[in-house]
């Protein structure tokens, strides 16, 4: 910011000659001062959720690098894992506030965001030893508050199993309930995901080869959009997002090849992972869990809530009955509903959840003999 001349001729013509060097001082410390007012004005102003627009902490993971993202300070550390299709960004409204009291880390599984591809094939197994290699290069051990939605529901709960000494706590975001569910809901499930791995791989293809994406509809009297805007998160651009967060989003939506893969790999990998985590069972002991159950599993946006058939509310019913056996894993377990939220807690009820994880964080933090295995 340039000073007005005139002030500083006024004042250097009432001031002798000797006042020349106090003069020079005082103006040199305000040009300072306007500077740094300046600066910190345009940081005020940049959205909070600026931060996912650019990588975090990139950390090896055993052989490639994954990019972290951790806020605040304080113990047990809080860490996310984003549902199938989603990064990091699923976390913006929720993680700043955690971080508030606790450290608190999301991050991108590998190939997806600002992550490095990462070894086929893309199992619940996998993605947990990863976390958990990059957490320890990063200086960040445990315990760990695990904070799973959808399919990162699979991965934290693997986690535990495989590290549960290093847990303190797990709170479930209407994570999917495939390995406790019915086999006849899982079943129908499984086909109505049947014409997505087509659909990615037509997409995948369509960047890789540098040709016009593939176009969808969105909806009665919605324009039609790109299979990268429509696969990700809950569609693009997401209204909880600044501009350059969505501007980022979509730009890697559009051109990173290994995210499509790393995607194809994690659904083809479903059974898998469910067969996992029927054989391993583990038991939390007294450890907190909470599991929260949205009144619209499946559900990305409540504007688009199907009507209430009898066969939708079926489901819904099947669905909160399956997560409530989670309950069965801790001696401290409570369901929590919301009603007024899609599938995405965090975005439509994030109060929900940063109270969940909170409640979880002061039980895990008192002092007790022993968790238990």
């Amino acid at each position: 910011m340039q000073i007005p001349i005139r002030h500083g001729r006024k004042f250097i013509a009432e001031e002798p000659l000797s006042g020349l060097p106090k003069c020079a001082a005082f103006f040199a410390a305000l040009l300072v001062v306007l500077v740094w007012a300046v600066q910190l004005g345009a940081q005020s102003a940049a959205p909070a959720d600026i931060v996912y627009a650019r990588p975090g902490q990139l950390v090896d993971a055993g052989g490639f690098r994954l990019n972290l993202y951790c806020m605040g300070s304080g113990s047990p550390t809080v860490v996310f894992d984003s549902g199938w299709g989603d990064w990091a960004p699923a976390w913006s409204k929720v993680q700043p506030e955690i971080a508030k009291w606790t450290r608190a880390c999301s991050y991108d599984r590998a190939g997806t965001g600002f992550s490095d591809p990462g070894p086929m094939p893309r199992t619940s197994v996998h993605i947990a030893e990863e976390l958990r290699t990059a957490l320890h290069h990063a200086g960040i051990g445990g315990p760990y508050i695990l904070v799973g939605s959808a399919f990162g529901g699979d991965n934290v709960r693997t986690f535990a199993d495989l590290y549960m000494d290093e847990v303190a706590g797990l709170v479930l975001d209407d994570a999917d309930p495939t390995d406790v569910e019915p086999k006849s809901m899982r079943e129908e499930e499984h086909r109505g995901h049947a014409g997505i791995p087509s659909d990615l791989r037509d997409c995948r293809n369509a960047i890789a080869e540098h040709k016009p994406l593939p176009t969808q509809d969105s909806g009665p009297g919605q324009p039609q959009q790109t299979c990268a805007q429509q696969f990700f998160f809950r569609g693009l651009p997401e209204a909880e997002w600044s501009p350059e967060l969505n501007a980022k989003v979509l730009e890697i939506a559009q051109t990173k090849v290994a995210m499509y893969d790393a995607y194809s790999s994690e659904m083809e990998q479903t059974a898998s992972d469910e067969t996992y985590l029927q054989q391993h069972r583990r038991s939390f002991g007294s450890r907190p869990i909470r599991v929260l159950t949205s009144g619209n599993h499946g559900v990305g946006h409540l504007k688009s809530k199907p009507p209430d058939t009898p066969k939708h509310l079926k489901y819904e019913q099947e669905t909160t009955l399956a997560q409530a056996r989670w309950l069965e894993l801790s001696s401290n377990a409570k369901q929590i509903f919301t009603h007024n939220s899609s599938e995405y807690i965090q975005f439509d009820e994030p109060e929900t959840l940063i109270n969940a994880v909170r409640e979880v964080y002061d039980q895990a933090r008192r002092p007790v003999a022993a968790h238990g295995d």
